[in-house]
């Protein structure tokens, strides 16, 4: 699976400025943005009412305690409880404002994230590791969240206390005030620094857990392949370079984080030391007095927790600033296939399905490099079966994308009922032409809502759904569903493993022919069925396509015989199209191809190959060298 691009660190979103990444959240943000400045506020009142406690300790100490009045001391320590009860009914009442708001920013973005995968082409997702996108769809918008609920409320609070606490230090004297303010430079320095160190760590740290993911994922789900080739020591070893690779990233993390707890511990220490001599200094000298420098130290304590917290919340904002922008790596590509801003619709399509001068190459294509389709003319007459063979590698499957816009052409056109692909909305396209491929490929539900997955206007459990379902089933020729623990209602398991290859591929062409579209792909649908199995399935599907567009990929000379007329696909071109018969007398190409289908299949089945003469084709040298060296092999 190819790597994403985001690991790389190549996204746009790095040249943003910390805020200006963070705001990208405020859509998101919006609508509960109320509820979070209530948080704030209450957090902010907490603070206050905390920097009040010094005040009222200096007025106690200079007044009752200095002159022994027993019940003015009980009322001021009263008034010291309130203050207390009433900063903890303000931090009950920021975490009752803050979570519920902040669990709902994580439910928009995670649909959103979520609906965007599903809207963007498959060109995006053949780029991406399924890892990277699983990791930013659960860790980073958690992250995000708890950031919201937590670090954002309190970075905003606590800068907020420390500038009203400093001020407040230098009403009891300025020099004392100075010196507090003039310890704190260091940690400005060191914060940003922090910030340019521990920003590409926590990214580089982020990505290496999205590899790490994929390399999770791709063994569970290739663990049958693992064990039968005896490579789970190499891929043991391989996840353990990975896993030892993201530790050293998490160690400098570590790092930086103890590095800036160095200075967040050292500089307060010793501003308390220089501020306490130089309070003793100033007593001596009649400048304050000692309820003074109590009530002075008492604030200089209340600060102390936002001073050390600083530097947690903001390696804390770096780390949400980070999965902010792999968040938005996704929500920021371009979705090349997108409906038109004019659609059109086709109230009863016919099903004549063309091809007209088609290209297609793919994005990473070398400029040097051909079109993989390269000017494809092929016209499908409504309700004819189309066989489409060549050799490996001619382009076949790449062509069934074309119809549904799994991918758009890069020149020409392909158009149903004359109408271009590109004009009609995708979920009209997409009801109109179904698809069945040859990697079946099933869901985590029940084998109802997989094979009834293209009729979304049904109830799944009415009568219609029923009738749809069974008739799709005998098709398939899939009546093992019925043997399974709870019939159509069993829930197979993750991507069908736990049923057999050609299980998976007759529930994929039911789930096709439940579709009911007008037109059908199938790209080699049946290649894992037995013999007797595919001869059923054939049987029933003629009734199937006797009303239905198909194209066909043929891989076997049986599925060959399913067409009315054969396509021959050659370098990206299509270079005859006929009969079965026609073909064989006019063509040397296909009937090297067709060689080729008979001898796959015969060593598939055990069964002796039908050898054609082709002594009179070659003398006549029409058949490149190449491809008479394959033939003659193929006979021998």
């Amino acid at each position: 699976m190819s790597s994403s691009p985001s690991s790389q660190n190549t996204s746009p979103s790095s040249t943003l400025s910390t805020p200006a990444a963070l705001w990208r959240l405020k859509p998101f943000v919006k609508p509960v943005i109320w509820r979070l400045v209530g948080g704030a506020a209450s957090a902010l009142v907490a603070a206050v009412i905390a920097l009040m406690i010094p005040l009222v300790l200096e007025q106690i100490i200079s007044g009752p305690v200095r002159s022994g009045e027993i019940g003015a001391i009980a009322w001021g320590a009263l008034a010291v409880f309130g203050l207390a009860v009433g900063e903890a009914a303000m931090i009950w009442l920021r975490r009752w404002f803050v979570l519920n708001p902040a669990t709902e920013v994580e439910y928009r973005m995670r649909t959103d994230l979520y609906s965007r995968l599903q809207t963007l082409p498959v060109s995006f997702h053949d780029r991406w590791q399924s890892g990277q996108l699983l990791s930013r769809m659960m860790q980073d918008i958690g992250l995000i969240r708890r950031w919201l609920a937590f670090g954002l409320v309190l970075l905003v609070v606590n800068v907020l206390t420390i500038i009203i606490g400093s001020v407040l230090l230098f009403r009891w004297h300025w020099l004392l005030g100075t010196i507090f303010l003039v310890t704190a430079i260091p940690l400005w320095i060191r914060g940003y620094l922090f910030e340019k160190r521990y920003g590409a760590l926590t990214r580089r740290s982020q990505d290496q857990a999205g590899d790490l993911a994929t390399s999770v994922e791709e063994s569970v789900h290739g663990i049958r392949v693992l064990k039968a080739f005896g490579r789970g020591k190499h891929a043991l070893s391989r996840f353990s370079r990975q896993a030892e690779t993201l530790r050293e990233t998490e160690m400098s993390k570590a790092g930086a984080i103890a590095s800036i707890w160095f200075w967040l511990d050292l500089m307060p220490q010793i501003a308390f030391g220089l501020s306490l001599m130089t309070g003793i200094w100033l007593i001596s000298q009649g400048a304050i007095d000692l309820p003074e420098l109590f009530a002075f130290f008492a604030m200089a304590t209340v600060l102390r927790w936002p001073i050390e917290s600083i530097g947690f919340l903001f390696s804390f904002m770096l780390d949400a600033r980070t999965a902010t922008d792999r968040v938005f790596d996704i929500f920021s590509e371009t979705n090349t296939i997108t409906d038109p801003a004019n659609p059109v619709r086709i109230e009863n399509p016919r099903g004549e399905l063309a091809f007209e001068n088609a290209h297609f190459r793919y994005q990473d294509a070398g400029a040097q490099e051909r079109d993989l389709l390269d000017g494809i003319d092929l016209v499908l007459r409504p309700g004819e079966t189309m066989a489409l063979v060549g050799l490996t590698g001619s382009g076949k499957t790449t062509l069934t994308t074309l119809p549904a816009r799994l991918y758009d052409v890069t020149g020409g056109r392909v158009t149903l009922d004359g109408v271009d692909v590109r004009d009609l909305t995708l979920a009209d396209l997409r009801q109109h032409i179904a698809m069945a491929f040859e990697d079946a490929t099933l869901f985590s539900a029940s084998v109802r809502e997989n094979v009834l997955l293209g009729r979304a206007e049904l109830d799944v459990h009415s009568d219609e759904a029923e009738r749809v379902l069974r008739e799709a089933l005998d098709v398939a020729q899939a009546g093992f569903v019925d043997a399974l623990p709870e019939g159509v209602e069993t829930i197979i398991g993750e991507e069908g493993l736990s049923l057999s290859g050609g299980q998976r591929q007759r529930l994929a062409l039911a789930r096709a022919v439940a579709a009911n579209p007008r037109v059908l792909v199938l790209d080699d649908p049946l290649s894992a069925l037995d013999v007797d199995t595919e001869a059923l399935v054939e049987e029933a599907l003629r009734h199937v396509l006797a009303e239905t567009t198909a194209l066909i990929v043929a891989h076997r000379p049986s599925t060959v015989a399913l067409a009315d007329r054969v396509a021959l696909l050659e370098r990206g071109r299509v270079t005859a199209v006929g009969t079965h018969s026609e073909l064989l007398q006019s063509s040397r190409h296909y009937r090297h191809v067709i060689s080729s289908l008979e001898a796959e299949e015969a060593a598939r089945t055990g069964s002796i190959p039908i050898i054609r003469d082709t002594a009179e084709d070659d003398e006549e040298g029409d058949l490149p060298d190449e491809e008479l060296a394959i033939e003659e092999e193929v006979q021998a």
